[in-house]
């Protein structure tokens, strides 16, 4: 059998480029049902964006809200996301590729999210990264918080799959996810136990 490490252990769990699947028993409606891409983890906290909660504002509403001209129709349609409730009037893109942004946090070589205005000018042009979720608000947890979570079994984790991310439905993703852990969301109890 592995060994399993501690999760109070911040220095050996780092979840960047991992989902968080909530589990039932989530009681904060923030976070209920939802998938959480998390783009940073290290000692000083985790940094993610919630990837299926779709809002009802498209891409076309928000580059007239920030003013920029949209010239690319082809995504005027796709909506904004619910990223978190932290800073929930800032925009966030997390794309691929990762490119070179003026505020952007590199999540691994192909993939970023990136919070300055330049790559949202990129995309209004078509220049900008071939997939993308556009988010507003950001999910956050200071130093150890996101490992106590995970101690009260408020997530699943696993690694993740851009595909689910750019290539499903949202409405698909959260399932896609618990599939990737070979796990059927209904089976799940409110309580989990550890190896």
């Amino acid at each position: 059998m592995p060994a399993v490490s501690s999760l109070s252990d911040t220095t050996t769990v780092n979840l960047t480029g991992h989902f968080l699947i909530a589990m039932p028993a989530m009681a904060d409606p923030n976070f209920s049902r939802t998938l959480t891409y998390v783009c940073e983890h290290n000692a000083d906290g985790a940094l993610g964006i919630v990837v299926n909660r779709p809002t009802e504002m498209d891409m076309a509403t928000l580059f007239e809200r920030v003013e920029i001209p949209l010239e690319h129709e082809d995504f005027s349609r796709v909506p904004v996301y619910y990223g978190g409730p932290v800073q929930t009037d800032r925009g966030f893109v997390l794309h691929r590729p990762a490119g070179e942004w003026m505020s952007s946090i590199k999540v691994n070589e192909d993939l970023a999210l990136t919070s300055s205005k330049d790559v949202l000018e990129s995309m209004a042009h078509q220049t900008g990264p071939s997939d993308f979720i556009m988010a507003l608000g950001y999910a956050g947890w200071s130093a150890g918080q996101l490992e106590w979570e995970l101690s009260q079994n408020a997530w699943l984790t696993v690694k993740a799959s851009p595909d689910i991310i750019f290539h499903q439905p949202p409405e698909a993703r959260f399932a896609a996810a618990m599939q990737l852990l070979g796990v059927d969301f209904a089976n799940l109890s409110d309580v989990a136990g550890h190896a």
